[in-house]
């Protein structure tokens, strides 16, 4: 595979973009190479999706050790070594997100790489980060132009993107509660769109395909460390649904999850969100 950023010239950010796009094509190829599997063959399934995860991982690993030799990986695929908590630089990575949706042959799965840097305040920052949906054709860094702030569509519901297989059960209420809440401003009302990974999910916002992500699940520091930043540098807000902020680079990486909404409707969010999941 020939590599689109020689390694000891890149920044962060264009490494970042070029070893996310890098490994969202070997995804691709891995795919293509397996050929159609057949409706109902698990073993050849599974054996696709554990020959991605794996090849995935040992690309973006090699690649990013290569390059920054002295930083710490933490990777959903690799072993979580715990000297990560004492470095100064840390890559959180997930190799393949949305697993279970690429061995359906579905476009829904994303590749996420950022670099957590230690600061003097107490959670550190994410920068560098890449979110890339290759069956769509689609990257989104950091490093791209910030494009303008979203608006509201005038010609369609307002859409929320959750789950496609694991929506809150409060889901319901909490689209009623935010037509509500909306009024004239929602004159479609609001509408549920169920989608795969957590990538991908984020993708629809950055596309202005939708306004709001929910996720409530609960997930993993890897699943979140990119599209967070990403949505960070785009202008859209981002709230936590425990707590009052996000941290990373922690002995145990669970995040029990977030909200993503563009800026004219995060008031309604936050208005709508502690009606149905009060923080404790």
């Amino acid at each position: 595979m020939s590599y689109d950023v020689t390694v000891d010239e890149a920044d962060d950010a264009q490494l970042s973009r070029a070893v996310a796009m890098e490994t969202g094509r070997l995804l691709l190829e891995i795919r293509d190479s397996f050929g159609e599997i057949e409706h109902g063959d698990r073993e050849r399934a599974t054996r696709l999706r554990h020959t991605a995860d794996r090849e995935a991982h040992i690309h973006i690993q090699s690649r990013l050790s290569a390059a920054r030799p002295h930083d710490a990986i933490l990777s959903e695929e690799g072993d979580d070594d715990l000297e990560r908590l004492h470095a100064d630089r840390v890559w959180i990575v997930d190799p393949l997100d949305g697993t279970w949706e690429y061995g359906q042959q579905r476009a829904d799965f994303a590749v996420h790489i950022a670099l957590w840097t230690r600061t003097d305040g107490r959670d550190g920052t994410l920068s560098a980060a890449t979110v890339d949906v290759p069956a769509h054709g689609q990257t989104w860094s950091v490093a791209d132009e910030v494009p303008p702030l979203a608006q509201l569509p005038t010609d369609r519901p307002i859409r929320m993107v959750t789950s496609r297989t694991r929506a809150p059960e409060t889901l319901p209420e909490m689209l009623e509660q935010m037509t509500n809440l909306l009024g004239p401003s929602a004159p479609f009302g609001v509408q549920a769109v169920g989608v795969g990974s957590v990538g991908a999910k984020a993708g629809e916002v950055f596309a202005g395909n939708a306004e709001v992500y929910l996720h409530v699940g609960g997930f993993n520091e890897w699943d979140l460390a990119a599209p967070l930043a990403v949505a960070l540098a785009r202008g859209i807000v981002c709230l936590p649904v425990v707590g009052d902020g996000f941290a990373f680079n922690r002995a145990d990486p669970y995040q029990p999850g977030v909200i993503m909404a563009i800026a004219p409707i995060a008031d309604i969010v936050r208005e709508a969100f502690p009606a149905l999941w009060p923080r404790p």
